[in-house]
């Protein structure tokens, strides 16, 4: 799964209504250009196909003020909010999910609710638990990567990367049993996108041609 359906599909829902210089203009304000593929020409790709795909509605609207041909806003259907809940979940259970997926994730697990966020994080340590057991089936780290030559060290790698995931899932499951963040229907989420206009202090700059679009 790419993180682009995701973040794309989040960003929009999050505005109800937005035109894609606003959905980059977000992108970048999280800074996914610089930890996923989020760059504008992916961006303003798969806003086009999902419309085509009836995961969200493109409507066209008046010439901004700059001039130029009418922007098209987009918003989620139906069927977009039930891919982008799938992908949410998804992504925050699958351990083979790359990291870009599981960020982006991340970013939007407070659509869930509290109870499914928690239970959801609880599988992902399960998969992780199981994906280490395999390892360890040929692979005894206690005994150090020499026992299978310089090919152990990427057993090794995938040991200390099992154990390092599954205590951050831990930690950040404590934090949201102990009432850290505000989830699905527990009142005024956190306000994660700038307003029609407001300025971004991490913009990129680079021009494209979707900008007017």
């Amino acid at each position: 799964m790419s993180a682009i359906r995701l973040l794309v599909l989040g960003a929009v829902r999050r505005h109800g209504r937005a035109h894609g210089y606003q959905v980059r203009n977000d992108l970048e304000y999280w800074g996914a250009h610089e930890w996923s593929n989020a760059k504008p020409g992916s961006i303003y790709h798969a806003l086009k196909q999902m419309a085509k795909q009836g995961l969200l509605h493109a409507h066209e609207i008046a010439p901004s003020t700059a001039g130029g041909p009418p922007r098209t806003e987009y918003e989620i259907t139906e069927q977009g909010t039930e891919e982008y809940l799938r992908l949410l979940r998804e992504a925050l259970v699958a351990r083979d999910r790359s990291i870009d997926t599981l960020s982006a994730a991340i970013g939007f697990m407070v659509d869930l609710d509290r109870a499914e966020a928690v239970g959801l994080l609880r599988e992902r340590l399960r998969g992780l638990a199981e994906w280490r057991a395999a390892v360890t089936e040929h692979y005894i780290p206690e005994e150090g990567p020499q026992q299978l030559g310089h090919i152990g060290e990427i057993m090794n790698m995938w040991v200390h990367t099992a154990d390092g995931e599954a205590a951050w899932t831990r930690g950040l499951i404590e934090r949201i049993e102990a009432g850290a963040y505000t989830f699905a229907g527990e009142g005024e989420p956190f306000v994660g996108v700038l307003a029609e206009g407001e300025e971004n202090p991490y913009a990129t700059g680079e021009r494209h041609p979707g900008d007017r679009r």
